[in-house]
């Protein structure tokens, strides 16, 4: 199994959410890092870690971002990071498949399913070797304890339960430490 780390310049983690139940707000994370064990030869084996720092929430007002950031959402001051952990994948063909693993929201931790696509690999101008992923999934935030909302006077509420998940992954292959230099006589 060869190790792959993110590459956090070509990937993206991203969030949508209805508000007042008429549009959807869209955000993303800018800080996250993580791991990929890939199997290439038996997907099914491959592992995932990310850790996402919450502070790093963006969803274009800063009065927003400052809400989701405090102790009615995110709570970054006692629960800095959101991190996802895989569990198994299982594979639905060459091109598709789930990761079921672990995230962490909050300081609660509920199983997901990441929908998964493989879009193969290439070779960069610098010798490097890239995979590219994309993968969703829609959870409900009240699963986590993020159940802060306000009620409409037309009725409903100010924010929506359903959150969409959107994530596009690059990782890079991790060359093997160049072995060791021999000892002489």
């Amino acid at each position: 199994m060869t190790s792959w780390a993110i590459d956090t310049a070509h990937s993206h983690i991203e969030f949508s959410i209805r508000h007042l139940m008429i549009s959807k707000v869209r955000g993303h994370f800018h800080t996250f890092s993580g791991t990929v064990a890939f199997d290439e030869q038996t997907p099914a084996n491959s592992t995932v870690s990310v850790q996402i720092e919450a502070a790093s929430i963006d969803t274009g007002d800063e009065k927003r971002d400052g809400h989701l950031k405090a102790s009615d959402f995110f709570d970054v001051a006692n629960t800095p990071h959101l991190t996802f952990v895989s569990k198994r994948v299982e594979v639905v063909d060459d091109s598709y498949g789930k990761i079921i693993g672990d995230l962490s929201i909050h300081g609660v931790t509920k199983e997901v399913v990441l929908d998964t696509a493989y879009a193969g690999q290439a070779k960069s101008p610098w010798g490097t070797t890239s995979a590219g992923f994309s993968a969703s999934t829609t959870i409900n935030r009240k699963d986590w304890g993020l159940s802060w909302n306000a009620i409409l006077e037309t009725g409903g509420v100010l924010v929506g339960e359903e959150v969409s998940i959107a994530i596009e992954l690059e990782i890079v292959k991790q060359e093997p430490e160049a072995a060791s230099a021999t000892v002489g006589s």
